[in-house]
C-alpha cells in the first residue's frame, strides 16, 4: 500500500507538477489539485484509477464536491472494468465514505483507490485521521440524512472495515463480483 508521499508522487504524475521537494511537495501537489476543474480533475485521476493492474491512489480535495466527483470516477471505472452491476453500489459507498472522510477527519486531501481481484471490487477512501470510524445508528432528527452512513456501507457492501496506516487510515468496502465464464 502506498503511503501519503507515494500518493503526492502518484497525483504530481498526473497533475504534471514537480513535488520532489519534500518541503513543498505537498503543498504543490494541493495547489495544483485546487486549480484544477472538477472536469479536469476527473480526467486525470480516471486515468490513474482505470487499469486494474496498477493500484494508484488519486488525491482530492477536501472538500464536500469531491464525493461527486468520486461517484463519477467509480462508475467511469467500473464501466471502464465492464462491471455495470456494480456501478450503482460503488457510486453510493464511494459518495458514504468521501463525505465520511471529509466531514470527520479534518486533512486537506483524501485519497482514492480501486482495486480489482478474481470475485471482488475494492473501493478505498485514505485520509490524514488515525480515529477509526465506528458505526453509529443516528436518531431521527426531523429528516435529517447525516448519521448512518456507515450503516449504510454495511448494508450495501459485502464487507468493510478500516486499517490504520502510519499517517492516517484507509476506509475500505468490497463488492462481490460474479466472474463470466469465457
Amino acid at each position: 500500500m502506498a503511503g501519503w508521499r507515494e500518493a503526492d508522487q502518484a497525483s504530481n504524475r498526473v497533475l504534471g507538477t514537480a513535488g520532489d521537494d519534500s518541503s513543498a511537495g505537498p503543498a504543490l501537489a494541493l495547489a495544483a489539485l485546487e486549480r484544477l476543474t472538477a472536469r479536469e480533475l476527473e480526467q486525470a485521476a480516471f486515468e490513474l484509477l482505470r487499469d486494474p493492474a496498477v493500484e494508484e491512489e488519486v488525491r482530492l480535495p477536501s472538500r464536500p464536491e469531491s464525493a461527486r466527483i468520486a461517484r463519477r470516477l467509480v462508475i467511469a471505472v467500473l464501466r471502464c472494468w465492464e462491471l455495470p452491476q456494480q456501478q450503482d453500489a460503488g457510486e453510493l459507498l464511494v459518495a458514504e465514505l468521501v463525505a465520511n472522510a471529509v466531514r470527520h477527519a479534518g486533512g486537506r486531501t483524501v485519497g482514492l483507490r480501486m482495486a480489482r481481484r478474481p470475485g471482488w471490487v475494492r473501493i478505498e477512501v485514505r485520509d490524514s485521521s488515525r480515529a477509526l470510524p465506528c458505526m453509529i445508528v443516528a436518531a431521527e432528527r426531523g429528516g435529517a440524512e447525516n448519521g448512518n452512513g456507515l450503516v449504510l456501507v454495511d448494508a450495501v457492501s459485502d464487507r468493510w472495515g478500516a486499517d490504520l496506516m502510519p499517517r492516517g487510515k484507509a476506509v475500505w468496502c468490497e463488492l462481490r463480483v460474479r466472474e463470466r465464464a469465457v
